[in-house]
C-alpha cells in the first residue's frame, strides 16, 4: 500500500460534482484530482451504513469480538505506519518525523478503545414506587442499557488527517456504530489507506464508508441527512455553528463539536524560563500554528516580559522551515493559498492597527505556503489579532502584573480549549487552573494529551468531549428499563 496506490484510488472515486485538485503545500504543485461526491455519494453511504447497522453485523457483535478487530487494526496501523506517515507528510507538508509520531498515537487510540468494548455497562437498582401516575406498581427493578447511536457522520479537518480520523472512528466502532466519514477535501489521501486497513482488519462492508468532496457539498449533505443519528465534527467554530444549525433543522441529531481555540500561555517570573519559552515557542510555531490548542497568546510577567519576547523571537528566527524533503526542517508550510492569505491578512491588519512586528510577518522567498514565524507586541484585547483564531505561526505577547489581571486577560476570549501555566509555585498553578475557563489546562508542560483523559472545550471551543471514557460515551445513548417484580 503505497502513495501511488492511494493516488490511483482518489482519481477513481466516482462523483457528480466539480473536479477538486489536491495541492502539495510545500511546492504548490498538483498532487492529484478527484470529483466531488456531493449529496448523491452521501445518500449512498448513509444507506449502506444504515443497512449494516440494522443487520447487526457490527452493532450486534459481542464486545470481545469487536475488541479483537480493533486490536488487529491497531497492529495493521503499526505495520503500515511508514506509508501512513509518508502520505500525510506529503499531503499536508508537515515534516515526516512529526507525521510518524502522530501515526503511532493512532494505533494506540484503537488499542485503548478496544479495551472499552467489553466495559459498556449500565446501572441497576431495586426501586420502591409509591407514587406515579396510577400508584399501582411497587417492588420494581430498574436498569439502564448503553446502546450505540446508530449511523454517525465523522467530519474532520486537514491539520491532522489520520489522527483526527482515528480519534473519531475508534470510539465509534467500539460503541457499535456504523460511520460515514468525510475527510477534508485538501487532505483525503491517508483516509483511503486507512479504509484499506479497516477492510483487512475485519470491519464488515458498510460499517465504515468514505465520502469525499467539499465541506459545503458533501459535508453539508452529511450534516443535514435525516438518516444520520449523530455528527462528530472537528474544525472551525464558524463551520461548527452551521453544522449545529443543520442538525437541528433536519432530525435534531446529536452533535459533538471540537472547534477553535485562542489558547493562553501564562509565564511567571519564577518559571524555568528556558523551558517555558522553548515550549511556548514550539507550542505556537509547530505545524505552522495550524493546531486548535496552539498557544497563540503568551502572557509574560512584567519582570520577565522583555526576556520572554527576546527568547521567543530568537526561536522564531532560528527554527528551520521546509517541506517533507527538506533536511532538518522542523516546521512545514500552511496548508493552502487560502490559508496563507488569511494569515497574512491578520498580520497586515495588525500593522495598520499599530502592532509591533518583532520578527517575521512575511512569506518566505521560496515556493510553498511558508510564513516566517511571527512575534507581535503592542497587541490589545480589542483587536481581532487578540480575539480571533488565526491558525498560523503568529503569537501575541502581552505583559501582566498579578494573578487577577492575567486571569482576566486569559479568559477574555470566546474560546476556551486549552491553556498553559508556567510557574514553580505549584499552589498558584493549581489555583490558576481552577480560574481559567478552558477545557484543558497544562501546568509546567504544554501540548500534551493522553487517550485516557477527556478532551473538549469551554464556550465556543465546542460541545462534548473526545478521548477517554467521555469519548466513547458520546457515541452511546442511555435507555432506562423498569420491570415489575
Amino acid at each position: 500500500m503505497t502513495l501511488q496506490t492511494v493516488l490511483d484510488d482518489i482519481a477513481a472515486r466516482p462523483g457528480a460534482g466539480e473536479l477538486i485538485q489536491i495541492i502539495n503545500p510545500a511546492t504548490e504543485e498538483p498532487i492529484a484530482e478527484f470529483t466531488d461526491g456531493g449529496a448523491e455519494a452521501v445518500d449512498d453511504a448513509v444507506a449502506r451504513a444504515r443497512a449494516s447497522f440494522e443487520s447487526g453485523v457490527w452493532s450486534g457483535k459481542p464486545g470481545n469480538e469487536r475488541a479483537k478487530v480493533l486490536w488487529r487494526i491497531a497492529d495493521l496501523i503499526d505495520e503500515h505506519a511508514i506509508d501512513l506517515a509518508e502520505i500525510d507528510s506529503f499531503n499536508t507538508g508537515m515534516p515526516y518525523l512529526q507525521a510518524r509520531m502522530i501515526t503511532s498515537t493512532c494505533a494506540e487510540m484503537f488499542r485503548y478503545y478496544a479495551g472499552w468494548c467489553t466495559k459498556l455497562e449500565g446501572i441497576a437498582h431495586d426501586v420502591q414506587q409509591t407514587g406515579g401516575i396510577t400508584g399501582a406498581f411497587s417492588n420494581m427493578h430498574a436498569y439502564t442499557l448503553k446502546e450505540p447511536y446508530g449511523v454517525v457522520g465523522l467530519i474532520f479537518p486537514w491539520n491532522g488527517p489520520i489522527f483526527n480520523f482515528c480519534a473519531k472512528l475508534a470510539p465509534s466502532l467500539a460503541a457499535g456504530c456504523s460511520s460515514v466519514v468525510k475527510p477534508a477535501e485538501e487532505t483525503p489521501l491517508s483516509a483511503l489507506l486507512l479504509m484499506r486497513i479497516l477492510e483487512q482488519g475485519g470491519i464488515p462492508d458498510g460499517v465504515v464508508t468514505l465520502v469525499t468532496g467539499h465541506g459545503h457539498t458533501a459535508g453539508a449533505a452529511l450534516a443535514e441527512h435525516p438518516g444520520v443519528d449523530k455528527i462528530a465534527f472537528t474544525g472551525s467554530t464558524e463551520v461548527g455553528k452551521r453544522i449545529a444549525q443543520a442538525a437541528g433543522a433536519s432530525n435534531l441529531k446529536r452533535v459533538t463539536l471540537e472547534l477553535g481555540g485562542k489558547s493562553p500561555v501564562l509565564i511567571y517570573e519564577d518559571a524555568d524560563l528556558s523551558m517555558a519559552t522553548t515550549m511556548a515557542s514550539m507550542g505556537i510555531f509547530i505545524h505552522s500554528g495550524q493546531g486548535c490548542i496552539c498557544g497563540s497568546r503568551i502572557f509574560a510577567h512584567r519582570k520577565v516580559y522583555d526576556q520572554v519576547v527576546q527568547s521567543v523571537a530568537a526561536m522564531a528566527d532560528s527554527v528551520q522551515l521546509g517541506g517533507p524533503k527538506d533536511e532538518n526542517a522542523l516546521i512545514g508550510p500552511l496548508i493552502s493559498e487560502k490559508q496563507l492569505s488569511r494569515v497574512m491578512g491578520f498580520i497586515d491588519e495588525g500593522r495598520r492597527d499599530g502592532v509591533e512586528v518583532v520578527t517575521g510577518g512575511h512569506r518566505l522567498d521560496r515556493r510553498g505556503y511558508f510564513v516566517h514565524p511571527t512575534v507581535l507586541t503592542d497587541v490589545h484585547p480589542g483587536m481581532r489579532l487578540y480575539q480571533q483564531e488565526i491558525f498560523g505561526p503568529v503569537v501575541a505577547i502581552l505583559p501582566f502584573d498579578d494573578d487577577d489581571e492575567v486571569v482576566a486577560l486569559a479568559n477574555n476570549s470566546d474560546y476556551g480549549l486549552a491553556a498553559t501555566v508556567w510557574t514553580k509555585d505549584i499552589s498558584r498553578a493549581h489555583r490558576l487552573a481552577k480560574r481559567i475557563r478552558s477545557g484543558t489546562v497544562t501546568l509546567n508542560c504544554q501540548m500534551v494529551f493522553d487517550h485516557s483523559m477527556p478532551f473538549g472545550g469551554y464556550k465556543q471551543s465546542g460541545w462534548g468531549y473526545e478521548w477517554g471514557r467521555a469519548g466513547i460515551e458520546s457515541y452511546l445513548q442511555t435507555k432506562t428499563v423498569y420491570a415489575q417484580l
